[in-house]
């Protein structure tokens, strides 16, 4: 297909990434892809708003991470360690955010980073990277359902396994409504959320000028205690970066609502700019009143039983009760919606995996309902989250902590891969010539540098932060908490390479929803200009020749894109007549004749 059909091509209704072509077929053909988007039972719906993806952004963030890993995070190395650690992993993500936010508004595809790993880097590395983030959501999920039990406790409630019985049955039921059920449940759970912080950001500046149960002036006393402002050294300090991971986690699943985002060209790119600056901004404030009113050696703040949130202590400060059960609730109402997140996530890289060409998941995970649902991805994810009953016997507080260390870890491979693929999408974009201008949004001040320092800076902190695992004392269950995702990404990655290398059968012939790739061609494993690996067997550099020669069967194959060839044309987004109408629609209100409403209005998208 020429680059000009291709530019003509684009995203079509289901939001995971087949186009359609300028004629009337029905069929999606793009190389080995074929998806028949009429059937129903086969496709997501774009049935998010602009203001349910920036709460959605800010839901993935604001969640269980900052109201209760604070406590552990300060427990374990202080005030200023988990200030400087969260504001290196905040700026890192931004960064991040920016990179992603390239990629999602040019292909707004289901998969989201998942999927771009795959088609720019290496498809051995996405099938890793997806299963990994899939994995993530779903103990994310259990690790959220654990939380609950051990907010409950501050009432000392009896059998609170009862409770995340309740909150999982009411999780799965609303996801399998409609994307816009979940969309509008986090709107409301998020902004209670963010009115709540800003509430907790003027009480804690109160607090800690005197307006508290003792009427004294706090100041920084609580970084001059014995042990303060490091705790536990270089180890204390290391350790806190995977709480903070975990406490940032979500933000990059912001790309996995493009595929059923309205008007993705226009909206992401909004989202991008503006929500993290509020997350960061809430974030860092929080943390830091938090280090100067709550001492990191406060009884109960984080051990193996149990762990305090913070935000409620500082609600007690201030003398109420009643206050600190308001804040304890909303805690709770925080697990909700962050599970909410996760079960929503982990559900839609599922379907993605189903989806794919070739298949990385079994095709019944593509299925779904009339209203866009894939009820078997979410009934699987949902299911892992049975982790989270485990609590009754190791205690909930042990649990979240191992939980908690994973899912950090797996936030930090899915930003490092996002990175990667950034760094490789560039790179095809300049090589082959495309203009920068053509890109429906940019980062420029990230530009050359952003990829590269998103890579090394992650590596080095899942490097470093296991180090109080080993030193002064090897704990084996924390020591695997922090590294157990590493040997098994490698070998899922290995693995899926070595399946899908030249001259094996192929399997692009498989059907997809029912409809199949095309004719038969034969035992060889046909590509895509798009696939074809950049190196050859003993990893040098392949023509064309040495590619055709490779299909005679080697054992071994390095899969990594070939940016010379990769389609940029695929997938990119093409305004439909909706998309149109809200532009025309914002644009009349914005530039309006009464300055008063066009204020408001400006107002309104700033806040909403």
């Amino acid at each position: 297909m020429s680059q000009e059909g291709n530019r003509k091509s684009g995203p079509d209704s289901t939001g995971y990434g087949a186009t359609v072509s300028g004629d009337t077929s029905r069929e999606i053909e793009d190389g080995a892809t074929a998806l028949n988007i009429n059937n129903e039972h086969g496709r997501l719906h774009r049935g998010l708003s602009a203001r349910q993806v920036q709460m959605i952004a800010i839901a993935g963030t604001i969640g269980t991470g900052l109201f209760l890993g604070t406590g552990k995070s300060l427990a374990e190395g202080g005030p200023a360690s988990i200030l400087i650690c969260y504001a290196i992993v905040g700026f890192i993500v931004y960064v991040t955010l920016l990179l992603l936010g390239e990629m999602a508004t040019q292909y707004p595809v289901a998969g989201s980073f998942n999927a771009y790993t795959t088609r720019f880097f290496s498809p051995s590395y996405g099938f890793a990277l997806s299963w990994n983030y899939w994995f993530n959501d779903a103990v994310s999920v259990a690790s959220d359902l654990t939380a609950a039990q051990l907010v409950l406790q501050f009432w000392t409630v009896q059998h609170s396994w009862i409770v995340s019985l309740v909150f999982w049955v009411f999780l799965v039921s609303i996801n399998a409504i409609h994307v816009r059920a979940y969309g509008e449940l986090e709107y409301w759970l998020s902004s209670l959320k963010v009115i709540t912080i800003i509430i907790f950001i003027i009480l804690g500046i109160l607090v800690n000028v005197g307006v508290n149960q003792q009427h004294e002036y706090i100041g920084a006393r609580y970084w001059y205690i014995p042990g303060a402002p490091f705790v536990g050294g270089f180890g204390g300090f290391a350790q806190v970066f995977v709480t903070a991971s975990f406490a940032y986690g979500g933000t990059e699943s912001l790309g996995i609502t493009a595929g059923e985002t309205k008007n993705p060209s226009k909206n992401m790119p909004r989202v991008v700019k503006f929500v993290f600056w509020r997350i960061l901004l809430f974030y860092l404030l929080s943390i830091l009143l938090i280090g100067l009113n709550v001492p990191w050696d406060y009884p109960n703040l984080s051990n193996k039983t149990t762990t305090t949130s913070p935000f409620t202590l500082v609600f007690q400060q201030a003398g109420s009760t009643v206050a600190a059960s308001f804040m304890n609730t909303v805690i709770l109402t925080s697990v909700l919606s962050a599970g909410n997140h996760a079960l929503f996530a982990g559900t839609r890289v599922l379907y993605g995996l189903s989806v794919t060409s070739p298949r990385q998941a079994p095709a019944i995970f593509s299925w779904t309902s009339t209203n866009g649902v894939p009820i078997p991805s979410l009934m699987l994810t949902s299911s892992v989250s049975a982790l989270c009953f485990g609590s009754s016997f190791i205690g909930s507080g042990a649990l979240w902590g191992w939980l908690q260390n994973i899912v950090g870890v797996s936030n930090q491979i899915a930003w490092l891969s996002i990175g990667l693929a950034s760094w490789r999408f560039r790179k095809a974009w300049l090589v082959q010539g495309r203009s920068l201008d053509e890109l429906k949004f940019r980062s420029r001040w990230t530009w050359p540098w952003g990829p590269l320092f998103v890579v090394i800076t992650v590596g080095a902190i899942i490097i470093i932060q296991g180090w109080s695992s080993v030193i002064p004392k090897f704990t084996p269950v924390y020591f695997v908490s922090y590294y157990i995702e590493i040997p098994i990404m490698l070998t899922m990655y290995l693995a899926w390479m070595l399946i899908q290398r030249p001259g094996r059968p192929s399997r692009i012939n498989e059907p997809v929803n029912g409809i199949t790739s095309g004719p038969s061609t034969g035992s060889r494993n046909p590509r895509s200009p798009s696939q074809t690996p950049l190196f050859d067997g003993n990893g040098r550099r392949s023509s064309s020749k040495g590619r055709r020669r490779e299909r005679g069967g080697r054992w071994w194959y390095n899969d990594m894109v070939d940016v010379n060839t990769v389609d940029l044309y695929r997938d990119e987004h093409d305004e439909e007549e909706d998309d149109r109408v809200d532009d025309v629609e914002r644009e009349r209100r914005l530039k309006g004749s009464n300055v008063v409403q066009r204020t408001l209005w400006r107002l309104f998208y700033l806040i909403v």
